[in-house]
């Protein structure tokens, strides 16, 4: 199981609200959080285990495997910028300085790929890194790679962006979730048109072609195969991006359309039973790519907790639902002593050591 908190200061603000109660497990020691502190210890365990600083970039896994991977160095970016952000310390500047010289290097001395979904997941840390240093490198950067995902885009299945380069008639809620809710930000940043145009075609393209407009489920893609079928897996960072790309249009644009698809979709999550179990705890999507999905959904679930227009009902419910998963998690799941977290069962948990930084880094969402 990975879910919980993705912002200490909401933890700390909601009550005990839930329906599900793990006090009658004996073993489990119980006792007031400091999220805060959860937080650090969490990224220094990140760092510790998974910095490779020559010349800056995280590791495949904790167990010696130090191949360079692109999509998840956005999420380890991410995470020491929440640090940073809690706790302005030079020494997290100092890593976010070392990550860009070094990914950079990395990736062929270029932060542009071949996936669309993996620049916008770099693309939105690279802006937040400058929002956090004000360094004009991460954020031209971010630009650049943006002008490269929007050459992503054509009229084969009905518009969107490519997944892939080499695969442009494949359209899916991973490259565009990212790219809509990139082209918001950037508009906020510049207030140029062309940015949140960008943003409203992108976002009603994924909801004219991959939302159910009855529950707000959201689709993986369509067009895999080129035969227009859509793929209705239901994968937790689908229901992040949608909800992160509208709330960035509701912050944009004040139009109550996106706030309202924002809520639907969430309340569709908390409430499938392909998203959650009969616990109200997020289900587990196991190692890998799987186990970053969550880190994804609570980010952009937390930004929607956020708005200062959503109903209070409503934020009460949702906080109550993350909290949840949040403490179930720190006091079930979480071997403090290795600095390991479980995925799901907790049995996995101490009986593992190798854990790779994608599933890491959807604890850390929880934490930071």
């Amino acid at each position: 199981m990975i879910a919980a908190i993705a912002c200490v200061t909401l933890i700390c603000s909601c009550k005990k609200e839930y329906d599900y109660d793990f006090s009658t497990a004996s073993s489990i020691k119980r006792y007031p959080v400091d999220w805060n502190a959860a937080a650090d210890s969490s990224t220094s365990f990140l760092i510790n285990n998974y910095w490779n600083g020559s010349p800056g970039y995280f590791n495949t896994n904790n167990a010696g495997n130090t191949t360079f991977q692109y999509w998840p160095q956005a999420h380890g970016l991410d995470v020491l910028v929440d640090a940073y952000n809690r706790s302005p310390k030079s020494a997290y500047t100092d890593y976010i300085s070392k990550w860009y010289d070094g990914v950079k290097q990395k990736n062929g001395n270029s932060f542009l790929n071949n996936f669309y979904d993996d620049m916008g997941w770099n693309a939105l840390a690279l802006l937040r890194a400058y929002d956090a240093t004000n360094q004009d490198k991460f954020k031209s950067s971010s630009i650049e790679v943006w002008n490269d995902i929007k050459a992503g885009w054509s009229d084969v299945a009905g518009g969107g962006i490519s997944w892939e380069k080499n695969r442009r008639y494949y359209k899916n809620t991973p490259a565009n979730g990212p790219a809509a809710i990139l082209a918001a930000r950037l508009y906020q940043h510049t207030k140029d048109a062309d940015y949140l145009n960008w943003s409203v075609k992108i976002y009603k393209w994924v909801k004219d072609s991959l939302v159910d407009p009855t529950t707000g489920f959201v689709a993986d893609g369509m067009n895999y195969n080129a035969d227009g079928k859509k793929d209705l897996t239901a994968f937790t960072y689908n229901q992040g991006l949608l909800i992160g790309a509208a709330v960035e249009l509701y912050n944009a644009t004040k139009d109550p359309v996106y706030l309202n698809d924002a809520i639907k979709t969430a309340d569709y999550a908390l409430n499938s039973s392909s998203i959650t179990t009969s616990d109200r705890l997020l289900k587990d999507e196991g190692n890998g790519d799987g186990g970053l999905f969550k880190a994804v959904f609570v980010r952009y679930f937390t930004n929607l907790i956020q708005v200062k227009d959503l109903p209070a009902d409503v934020r009460k419910r949702y906080l109550s639902f993350f909290k949840l998963n949040a403490e179930t998690l720190w006091f079930a799941g979480t071997n403090k002593q290795a600095g390991l977290f479980s995925i799901f069962l907790w049995s996995w948990l101490f009986n593992n050591t190798c854990i790779d930084p994608l599933t890491t880094s959807s604890i850390f969402d929880m934490n930071s």
